[in-house]
C-alpha cells in the first residue's frame, strides 16, 4: 500500500496543488490521480485561517469521491461541520475566514459546498486504520490502546489531542506531548501541533509544518517514510510553531 499523507491544509489550496505535482499526480478532470497508483490520506484541518478553504474542500471531496484518496476530519473540520449543521459554533480561531468565502457565493453554490463537505465528514472515520494495521492516519494522533475504539473520550483526543483542560494566553488548550509515551507497532501519522520540520518519534509523525503561518506544506511517503514539501506563500508567524525539548 503507497499512500501519500498530507498534513494541515487550512485553505492553502495553490501550496496544495503545488505539492501534488511535486509528488507526481496528474490532473484528471477536477481531480488527480497518480500514474503509479498511489492515495492520498489527508490528517484534517481542511479549511480556515487560509484564502482558498472552499477551492480545497471542492478537490478533495473530488479526490475522495473518486477513491483517490482518504481523508479524517479535524477540529476546524468538526467546527466547520457543526456550522452546516446550523449549530451555534463561534466564528473565530479561522473559522471566520471561511464563512467569510461562504458569503460570498450564491446560494446554489453554497448549497453544493455544503453537501461536498458533509458528504466528506459523514462518510469518513474518526481515524484510518490502513495497511492492515500497520499505518492510522489521525488529525491530533492516538494512543495505542485506543486504536479500534470510537468512543467520546477517543474523539476528543482524535479532534484535540492529549488536552489538560488549561488554555494558554492565546486561548489554545494546553496540550500534552502523547507522542513521547507511544508505544504502539502502528505508525501514526497526524499534525494539529504546528512544528517547522516533520517530527519523528517513536512510531508517530507530525507533518503539520504550518503552511497557512508560513511554514511549509508537508507529505509523508509510506512506507518509504520520506518527505515532500513545498513552501507556503502566507507570511510567517514564528510564534505559532511549537518547540519540543
Amino acid at each position: 500500500m503507497n499512500i501519500d499523507c498530507i498534513g494541515d491544509v487550512h485553505g492553502c489550496y495553490e501550496e496544495l496543488v503545488l505539492l501534488l505535482k511535486k509528488l507526481g499526480y496528474q490532473k484528471s478532470n477536477t481531480s488527480f490521480a497518480h500514474p503509479h497508483g498511489r492515495k492520498l490520506a489527508f490528517v484534517g484541518d481542511l479549511t480556515d485561517r487560509g484564502p482558498h478553504s472552499l477551492k480545497v474542500i471542492k478537490l478533495v471531496y473530488s479526490l475522495v469521491k473518486d477513491d483517490q484518496a482518504y481523508y479524517v476530519p479535524g477540529n476546524h473540520c468538526d467546527k466547520l461541520y457543526r456550522f452546516f449543521l446550523g449549530r451555534n459554533v463561534q466564528q473565530k480561531h479561522g473559522l471566520e475566514t471561511t464563512v467569510a468565502e461562504l458569503n460570498n457565493v450564491s446560494k446554489e453554490e453554497y448549497s453544493q459546498i455544503r453537501k461536498m463537505f458533509l458528504f466528506l465528514v459523514e462518510k469518513s472515520p474518526l481515524y484510518h486504520v490502513l495497511d492492515s494495521g500497520n499505518l492510522v492516519i489521525a488529525h491530533a494522533g492516538i494512543q495505542a490502546k485506543d486504536i479500534g475504539q470510537t468512543n467520546k473520550r477517543v474523539k476528543t483526543f482524535v479532534l484535540y489531542g492529549d488536552i489538560t483542560g488549561e488554555t494558554n494566553p492565546d486561548g489554545t488548550p494546553v496540550r500534552r506531548d502523547w507522542s513521547k509515551s507511544y508505544n504502539g507497532r502502528a505508525v501514526v501519522v497526524y499534525g494539529h501541533t504546528p512544528v517547522k520540520e516533520p517530527r519523528f518519534l517513536n512510531h508517530t509523525v507530525n507533518i503539520d509544518t504550518g503552511c497557512v503561518f508560513g511554514g511549509k506544506l508537508t507529505a509523508l511517503r509510506y512506507p518509504e517514510m520520506t518527505t515532500v514539501q513545498v513552501p507556503s506563500s502566507m507570511p510567517y508567524v514564528e510564534e505559532k510553531f511549537r518547540s519540543f525539548t
